[in-house]
């Protein structure tokens, strides 16, 4: 089982790292929005520290959007996804895998960015802490969630409108625990309560997404 997992993770990762262009468009669109905040409302620094932690997770949530279409695509394109469905191990290890080299190219980035840019807004080492280990907690829960609007999708025309539309609402907890685990930090009041909300929910979607999206893609491929 885990060599068929580590064995998808590599071919994924290895094909993303061949389009390099649309890795880096997630990054700069991440870079950007977060980045372009700051200037349009000025220096004053107390501002900046109220809004940065929805500013910085929206951002966050917007640019895990731009690559869910693709997450699937390819391989319903060249015949891979029905070889997939062939396979003896369970669809729902081998979608999980490539819901792992999706975070890893296009999580994983903003996650390691994020305290860099929230020193644009003032943040203290602590709240830069949080935000980085709720990033870590939350982008994970955001690609399981979105998978399965890919899934569901897969084929259509409009898919990534309609994988917005699908997704956005079910990803709104996350952007409110995500978020508040940051404010509460700064404010003092302590962020633990919402990182470990946004655990459980991680948790939860480690376990029912890929069972969701392996049932999703048999679907879209009748």
């Amino acid at each position: 089982m885990f060599e068929i997992f580590r064995t998808v993770v590599m071919r994924d990762l290895v094909l993303a790292l061949r389009r390099r262009a649309d890795l880096m468009t997630v990054l700069f669109f991440f870079v950007i929005v977060v980045s372009l905040f700051p200037l349009a409302i000025g220096p004053e620094m107390s501002t900046l520290r109220m809004i940065a932690p929805g500013v910085v997770w929206v951002a966050a949530l917007l640019a895990s959007m731009l690559a869910l279409e693709r997450l699937f695509a390819a391989d319903y394109a060249d015949g891979t996804l029905e070889q997939m469905l062939l396979t003896p191990q369970p669809l729902a290890l081998l979608v999980l895998g490539k819901i792992a080299a999706h975070w890893l190219v296009t999580g994983l980035p903003l996650v390691l960015i994020s305290p860099l840019l929230g020193l644009q807004y003032g943040l203290s080492g602590e709240t830069l802490l949080v935000l980085l280990f709720s990033l870590l907690l939350g982008t994970p829960a955001l690609s399981l969630i979105g998978a399965i609007g890919a899934a569901l999708t897969l084929g259509l025309r409009g898919g990534g409108v309609l994988v917005s539309l699908l997704v956005l609402p079910l990803t709104i907890p996350v952007l409110i625990f995500g978020s508040g685990s940051v404010e509460a930090t700064a404010s003092g009041m302590g962020g633990e309560g919402h990182l470990y909300l946004l655990g459980a929910i991680l948790v939860m979607s480690l376990v029912l997404a890929p069972l969701a999206a392996a049932t999703a893609l048999r679907i879209s491929n009748e």
